[in-house]
C-alpha cells in the first residue's frame, strides 16, 4: 500500500505517518529529511541527491510519505499513490500543536529534528499554518488524476484505510 500525506505544518502529518508505519508495517518517510542534511544547520542535499532519495522511495512497494510539499519533485509521490490524504484540522488546533512543539523541544522534552528558533515558530504559524493553500493542494492532486480525502483526524484517515483494505481482499477473492 503507498499512502501520501500532505497538510500544513501541525497538522499532525509525522504522527499519522508514524502510527500509520507501525500498525500496518509500512515504511514511512517525511520529505523534509530528503531535503534537509540533519548533519549541519541550513544545510540543505543537493537536488540530485534528494531526487535520487525521493525516486527509490517511490518506486518500493509499499511506503507511507508525509509533507507539506506539493511540488513538481513530490508529484510522483501523488501520481503512484493508492490512498492520499489531505490533513485539515482547525487552524487553531494546528497552531497549538506548534506552540507546544516548540516549546517542548526548546526545553529538550521532545526530540526535534533541529533546533527550532523564535524566527522559526514565526515563520511556521504564519506561513506554513494560516497561509496554507489547501486549494492548490487539491487542484494539484486532481491534475494528476487523483482523489484525495480531506480529514481532520487520524480516526477518519484509519476508517478510510481499512475500507481501502476491506475492498482490496474483497476484490483479490474475486480473482
Amino acid at each position: 500500500m503507498r499512502i501520501r500525506i500532505i497538510g500544513s505544518c501541525g497538522s499532525g502529518k509525522s504522527t499519522l505517518a508514524k502510527e500509520l508505519s507501525d500498525q500496518y508495517g509500512i515504511p514511512s518517510y517525511e520529505l523534509d529529511n530528503l531535503i534537509w542534511d540533519r548533519s549541519a544547520e541550513n544545510l540543505r542535499y543537493p537536488e540530485s541527491v534528494r531526487d535520487e532519495s525521493f525516486q527509490s522511495i517511490v518506486s518500493s512497494e509499499a511506503w507511507i510519505v508525509e509533507g507539506v510539499q506539493c511540488k513538481d519533485w513530490t508529484l510522483k509521490s501523488i501520481q503512484e499513490a493508492d490512498l492520499i490524504f489531505v490533513l485539515a484540522p482547525n487552524v487553531f488546533i494546528r497552531d497549538y500543536r506548534i506552540i507546544k512543539r516548540f516549546v517542548l523541544s526548546r526545553m529538550g522534552l521532545q526530540p526535534w529534528n533541529y533546533k527550532q528558533s523564535f524566527k522559526n515558530l514565526c515563520k511556521m504559524i504564519v506561513k506554513w499554518n494560516h497561509q496554507y493553500n489547501v486549494e492548490e493542494v487539491i487542484c494539484t492532486i486532481n491534475e494528476n488524476r487523483k482523489t484525495a480525502t480531506i480529514t481532520k483526524n487520524k480516526k477518519q484517515v484509519i476508517q478510510w484505510i481499512e475500507r481501502h483494505l476491506e475492498v482490496v481482499v474483497s476484490e483479490s477473492g474475486r480473482t
